[in-house]
């Protein structure tokens, strides 16, 4: 891993074994994109770009003739105003009203290691895994303001992270209009554009769509991530699969509102870029004070989808995720909600906990419900003291009881948000966001709560800690359950572009605080299910509520559009009563069992209604996975049949690191009539070992269940099928 400058030919080349970037200075002061792909040992072609006297193309002041602009050259950060005419990177308002920037290069300095991203999730280095990075400072001449461009290079991933820092050095005090994370100019748009589309029950749909002229935006402006898009974007060669050809990926390292642009410009050039929504964002910036954005993780991948999913997998394993439970194998847990929702008491749960401790489940979580007077949600929201009419013994006793059934406690919190009908709400009515002087709009109703007001997140977190102090907790379940509107704040002298960048800073000071004091409990996000699962939110909580969508077939696509981004272990995926909550549809408990176990098993439903049949598949379903488990969760997976290509069937596998044993589930959703068995191909196998394939007799070469596959035994009769076959590394 290298990080060097060419003082002669005025280029940076960030190299490791996988990947090269290559930024290079046009005439010794504009900051232009060379390259960035498959690792080259040296660079030649420096600052190439054809020049051309381009018809309507404006020349910088400071360069003479006709043949050098801005408007087509690859840039890395572009400016506003100054004859680039795509999408800049960033604006400025001075206090003259005017937005024109034009940033130069002004000096670097390349530094052993990553540097903190001051309050802000963010990938890290280890001693093991080390970094290096190029700090590149430009500035804009006349306005003295400065911005320096992050490149964090890691010496075993073809990964790069970038953000930008805005430091204004003038005289005068500038605001941000916009303040993005990363831009970069593609030659070329010979690209397909993949994103992960979505809505409530239906998460990160995979959608590829070729490139065409134009700009296509894909963002947030809900006040988080939201449902509705994922904050990622990936560029992908027009012939690449799962397993073949190039992907340029962008992930957001970040929970709030996002911007993604994907740019085809005149000459069929690609810009991509991607940052904090500027919508509802503007950022004073006084004299001798920094902005800092969040981060972007790019990644290149040389085969296809599933190397770019096992580049993103590990290293956000290694380098986002923390504390106790990074490496940890989940637990296989149960939760009330479906099982009662609201409608429960202390007896129904410890009933409930008694069945599920003698079906081998770990850990009991205890849904919405047992706070303030909550029977339903309309109130109760920010009252985070014991449901008293509701268990009458306390929290702390339920807690101890289920303890000591040989099960962990874990509890559900909505943190984020304050109900109309709540004592908190009657005692501060402006401590929700909300524009003064506007009627407020209620969503479930509840309001979002202002964490961008310390007394706010004060008073939350107290309360919080007070139930955490005396219940003996090991999961939280962190519940996000609306969209923002009316963004603003009652907060003295509040700006109202600041407000949600400074909400997202306060949401991550307060799970920062309850992470670090209570190290031991394993949290889970949730947003209505996957409405919030990003990066930014895996840097506190290692897993997260795929979606509230339950159901197997549907879960299909969830979990496989999902994977393409998240890593297993992030992934919480339950077993669901049928007729199903969300989508009516009665799955066989196996078809549901497998799909929820290539992810972090649970189960949501209540189990003493269960027959004793189903009692006993449940009973073998935990004991299976938790032998199978760490592979699951911690294994290399590789996607091999897609549902949303075949409509029909899913099909994916775990290999384990040293490729000694594998775990394979195939699914099919509706039967045909007269068909025959069907083949399956295998990914991911040594193809000098052998194998043993449960149900079949002997030892398979690796390579023939690769390349030529095997007949699925079973019948697979009916809808809503599925199957799991164990491969081992047979010792001849």
């Amino acid at each position: 891993m290298t990080i060097t400058f060419d003082e002669t030919k005025k280029y940076f080349h960030l190299q490791n074994e996988s990947v090269s970037y290559v930024i290079a200075l046009e005439e010794e002061k504009y900051v232009s994109h060379q390259y960035w792909g498959k690792r080259l040992n040296s660079f030649s072609q420096v600052a190439d770009y054809p020049r051309q006297d381009n018809a309507f193309a404006p020349n910088p002041f400071e360069v003479p003739g006709r043949v050098f602009s801005l408007a087509t050259l690859p840039q890395e950060f572009p400016g506003n105003g100054s004859g680039d005419f795509r999408e800049s990177a960033f604006e400025c308002l001075y206090p003259d009203q005017t937005t024109v920037s034009l940033l130069t290069y002004k000096s670097h300095e390349i530094v052993t290691g990553k540097q903190p991203l001051q309050g802000l999730p963010q990938t890290y280095e280890t001693k093991e895994e080390p970094a290096e990075t190029l700090l590149l400072t430009m500035e804009d001449t006349v306005t003295k303001v400065e911005v320096v461009l992050s490149y964090t290079l890691f010496r075993d991933y073809p990964v790069l992270t970038r953000s930008a820092s805005f430091r204004n050095n003038g005289a005068e005090d500038i605001h941000l209009n916009k303040a993005l994370s990363m831009s970069i100019d593609f030659p070329d748009a010979d690209f397909d554009m993949i994103q992960l589309p979505g809505a409530w029950g239906r998460e990160r749909q995979i959608v590829r769509t070729p490139l065409v002229r134009g700009i296509h935006t894909l963002d947030s402006k809900r006040g988080t991530t939201s449902h509705a898009y994922q904050p990622f974007v990936a560029l992908a060669e027009k012939t690449a699969t799962e397993d073949q050809g190039a992907v340029y990926g962008f992930h957001f390292v970040y929970s709030g509102e996002f911007r993604a642009n994907v740019e085809v410009d005149t000459y069929a050039q690609t810009r991509v870029q991607m940052g904090i929504n500027p919508t509802h964002f503007q950022w004073h910036l006084p004299v001798g004070e920094a902005f800092q954005t969040p981060e972007v993780v790019l990644v290149y991948s040389e085969n296809g989808l599933n190397g770019l999913s096992q580049t993103l997998h590990p290293f956000y394993q290694k380098h986002l995720v923390r504390g106790e439970h990074q490496f940890a194998e989940r637990p296989v847990l149960i939760n009330n909600w479906e099982g009662t929702y609201f409608d429960f008491t202390a007896e129904k749960i410890e009933a409930m906990a008694d069945e599920a401790a003698a079906l081998g489940v770990e850990l009991f979580v205890l849904d919405d419900g047992w706070f303030g007077k909550r029977d339903d949600d309309y109130s109760s929201l920010g009252d985070w003291h014991i449901h008293t009419a509701k268990l009458p013994d306390g929290l702390k006793q339920l807690a101890e009881n289920i303890k000591a059934k040989g099960m962990l406690f874990g509890l559900w919190f909505e943190p984020e948000m304050i109900s109309e009908d709540s004592e908190l709400y009657r005692a501060h009515p402006d401590w929700c966001i909300h524009t003064p002087g506007r009627e407020k709009s209620l969503s479930r109703s509840q309001y979002v709560i202002d964490f961008s007001r310390k007394e706010v997140r004060d008073n939350i977190l107290a309360q919080m800690m007070e139930v955490l102090d005396e219940v003996p907790v090991d999961y939280i379940k962190w519940d996000y359950n609306r969209n923002m509107t009316e963004i603003g704040t009652a907060a003295p002298g509040a700006l109202p572009g600041e407000v949600l960048h400074k909400y997202m800073l306060g949401l991550y000071e307060v799970m920062e605080a309850l992470v670090t004091k209570y190290p031991h409990i394993l949290f889970e996000s949730c947003s209505g299910g996957g409405g919030r699962f990003d990066p930014g939110i895996l840097y506190y909580m290692p897993q997260t509520w795929t979606s509230d969508n339950t159901d197997a077939v549907a879960r299909l696509e969830i979990q496989y559009g999902t994977s393409l981004v998240m890593p297993i272990s992030s992934m919480g995926s339950h077993v669901s009563a049928v007729p199903n909550h969300q989508v009516h549809r009665m799955t066989s408990m196996k078809m549901r069992g497998d799909v929820a176990m290539a992810g972090n098993l649970g189960y949501e439903l209540d189990v003493t209604t269960l027959s004793e049949a189903e009692k006993q598949e449940m009973k073998e379903q935990i004991s299976f996975y938790k032998e199978h488990r760490g592979l699951v969760q911690y294994g290399v997976f590789h996607r091999i049949l897609s549902p949303f290509e075949t409509q029909n069937e899913a099909a994916w596998i775990f290999v384990s690191p040293e490729q000694d044993e594998a775990l394979y589930f195939y699914y099919q959703v509706l039967d045909r009539a007269n068909l025959k068995k069907k083949k399956v191909l295998f990914k991911g196998l040594d193809a000098a070992k052998f194998y043993t394939v449960s149900g079949y007799e002997g030892a398979i070469g690796g390579d023939e269940l690769m390349n030529r596959g095997l007949y699925l035994k079973d019948a697979l009769q009916g809808d809503y099928q599925s199957v799991c076959l164990v491969l081992k590394e047979a010792r001849l």
